[in-house]
């Protein structure tokens, strides 16, 4: 991959901040651009799952950290490239934005310019159990086009920990955004007893 690519990956407030570290780590091994944008929620969620210095991390892997009331943003417009747009994770609250429309923020914006340009637009939805309305947003954005994505475990890949997880959830993600996250993915190859 080349470093004229760009991705948008926006960080809501549910919980699995680690997936969206794990997600920009990995980008950045692909030297793809990210245009990153962290809500309020997820600046909290952040501090509480990972502490004070993973912000500082999120910072430092972002190749553009925007604010998320900066509508003028380059990824707000339709006009700005991008190969794909990664919700990572995706609180019930940022899914429902996207699936109406509100243009709540740069974060929902972004993915609504991204649906409107039929670019790949995956939400790593976090949040269990669901009630009816969290499926019909779900349903409503995967019928605009979006991938919802939650993060299950690959358990037959013999994970070692939950950064391990973590990696490999978040390189699905990306494969799933039609993004090759080259060997940090482990694809499955049958069952060596078969």
């Amino acid at each position: 991959m080349s470093a004229d690519k760009n991705v948008v990956v926006g960080i809501s407030g549910a919980s699995g901040a680690g997936l969206a570290l794990e997600t920009l780590r990995i980008l950045k091994d692909l030297r793809i651009a990210r245009h990153v944008t962290v809500t309020a929620g997820a600046e909290l969620t952040i501090r509480h799952e990972l502490g004070a210095q993973a912000r500082a991390e999120i910072h430092a892997l972002a190749t553009h950290d925007l604010h998320p009331s900066d509508l003028t943003a380059a990824i707000a417009s339709g006009s700005f490239r991008a190969e794909a747009m990664l919700v990572v994770p995706c609180s019930m609250r940022s899914l429902a934005a996207i699936a109406y429309g509100t243009g709540e923020g740069l974060l929902a914006r972004a993915a609504d310019v991204t649906l409107k340009e039929r670019r790949p637009l995956v939400l790593v939805a976090r949040e269990a159990p669901l009630h009816e309305g969290h499926l019909e947003a779900m349903l409503k954005v995967t019928r605009m086009g979006a991938i919802v994505f939650p993060p299950v475990p690959p358990f037959y890949s013999g994970l070692a920990d939950l950064d391990d997880m973590n990696r490999q959830i978040a390189a699905r993600a990306l494969a799933t955004a039609g993004l090759d996250p080259e060997g940090h993915l482990r694809r499955w190859t049958g069952c060596p007893d078969s």
